[in-house]
């Protein structure tokens, strides 16, 4: 059965106070700082991210714990240095959700969720954002990054109309690619490759495909395949850089038909 309202209220503040106790008690939470946390953060977040990937909801609802750990933790940093506290936290975002969702708060009618979006970056730029681009954080991973500035300039209108003129600019990408493989000038080779990438992730898009996930479970698989690769050679008391490839693909067939 589903929590009550008052027992979710109830396990929130119990986590406030234990954020509390551990801050006063600790010696190792007493040392924490919106730095030192930062890096473990990153960290839990692609946690969850693999856990979601994995589609295991026992493992989505720890790491969501922890990530809401350190919410919780930052707040609690921000209200030692009398900047913000949780409520704070919650407030803001509640009064950002209210301001962006004018189609429900307010009288504004939208079609559909493109015209969601649309209005969502409408909105961002009167409140002073000078562009579209301000919300894709530095520090993103390069390929997530491609990925939400597409959305964000789909969301202005800049943006492809049809799926097959995206796929013809990947191989128009692919061409001049090659043409700078042949002259061998490095530089040149990865500006090209990047140029593929990101016409790539666009015509992801495109498919409803999310680059980086499709990407992961490419990983995940060739992890597995070559793991049972590795194990078939210890079978054999073998060792993988002495066996040719030939030797090697059969035992990678096998894993692809398991």
């Amino acid at each position: 059965m589903m929590n009550t309202r008052a027992q979710k209220l109830e396990a929130f503040n119990r986590l406030l106070d234990i954020i509390d106790d551990l801050r006063e008690k600790c010696p190792w939470d007493k040392k924490q700082t919106f730095e030192s946390l930062r890096h473990l953060t990153i960290e839990e977040t692609y946690e969850l991210g693999d856990a979601i990937l994995d589609k295991n909801l026992e493992e989505i609802k720890k790491e969501l714990g922890d990530l809401l750990l350190h919410i919780v933790f930052y707040a609690k940093l921000g209200s030692e240095e009398k900047s913000f506290d949780i409520a704070d936290v919650a407030n803001d975002i509640c009064d950002k959700l209210i301001h962006r969702h004018p189609h429900i708060y307010g009288d504004v009618e939208v079609e559909d969720e493109e015209e969601v979006k649309r209005n969502w970056e409408k909105l961002k730029l009167k409140e002073g954002k000078k562009s579209v681009l301000e919300g894709v954080p530095n520090s993103l991973p390069a390929m997530v990054k491609a990925s939400r500035i597409q959305d964000k300039v789909k969301g202005v209108g800049f943006d492809w109309e049809e799926p097959h003129q995206v796929w013809e600019k990947v191989q128009e990408e692919l061409t001049e690619l090659q043409v700078e493989v042949q002259t061998g000038d490095q530089d040149k080779i990865e500006s090209e490759f990047g140029d593929v990438m990101f016409s790539m992730i666009n015509y992801a898009r495109f498919l409803k495909v999310n680059p980086e996930d499709a990407l992961e479970r490419t990983n995940k698989k060739f992890i597995k395949r070559f793991t049972y690769l590795e194990s078939k050679a210890n079978e054999l008391g073998k060792n993988l850089a002495d066996m040719t490839l030939a030797e090697m693909d059969v035992f990678w067939e096998e894993a692809k038909r398991l």
